[in-house]
């Protein structure tokens, strides 16, 4: 049986930081900020629904931080620390606890149910002049080391518009496995009816896939 049991403590919410990137809290003080960010090229957002102007800002961080109270999601605040800006948003999201005996890997902290068993990374959105520059790739190794080595998670699931050639590309230069694609999954960020392009990475995966992106991360600070 899956979905958060009403004993469950939701997990503790933290904040992330990397060398040139630090994940924040998703709060309503960083509204007008997400405002400005969310409005620099609207035209990146073909596939992407991103909140315009501030009444749909307010109305997306309040929904988040509802679904937050529910120990469903944990939504962030992108801090690129080059500018020191808020420069978008993204989300630890569809948390899942499992209930009953099973497997849990060595050294798995507390109760079952204290943290998620799996997760989805998702709604993740940047600035025009903060995609490209490895924003999107260290924001998602803070958050894949947080699922896997803090909550133990076994499995991370990402998903995008199977139109979406740029996304699928961040996703894939993970080292995800593409799982399939969902025909007639959802409605798009363009109003029509959405293909998603499920993809996955395992526990077992996730030390090798951590070298990789180390050092693809390195060789990005080096040029």
């Amino acid at each position: 049986m899956c979905g958060r049991p009403h004993h469950v403590l939701m997990p503790a919410f933290v904040t992330l930081s990397g060398r040139f990137v630090r994940l924040e809290p998703l709060s309503l003080a960083v509204v007008d900020d997400l405002v400005t960010a969310a409005g620099e090229d609207r035209s990146t957002y073909a596939f992407t629904r991103v909140p315009a102007g501030r009444d749909e800002m307010v109305s997306y961080v309040e929904a988040a931080l509802a679904e937050q109270a529910e120990g469903r999601t944990m939504p962030f605040a992108i801090r690129w620390l080059h500018t020191d800006r808020v420069v978008g948003a993204t989300r630890l999201m569809n948390l899942e606890y499992w209930q009953g005996p099973m497997p849990w890997p060595p050294g798995a902290k507390g109760l079952v149910g204290e943290v998620p068993s799996v997760a989805d990374i998702g709604y993740t959105w940047l600035a025009a002049s903060a995609q490209g520059t490895g924003v999107n790739r260290e924001s998602k190794l803070l958050m894949l080391t947080h699922a896997f080595e803090t909550w133990q998670v076994h499995r991370i699931t990402l998903k995008a518009d199977v139109r979406n050639t740029r996304s699928r590309a961040a996703i894939e230069a993970l080292g995800a496995h593409l799982e399939g694609v969902r025909r007639a999954d959802s409605r798009g960020a363009d109003d029509t009816v959405r293909d998603t392009a499920y993809y996955s990475i395992l526990g077992s995966e996730w030390p090798t896939l951590r070298e990789r992106l180390l050092a693809r991360l390195s060789l990005a600070t080096a040029a």
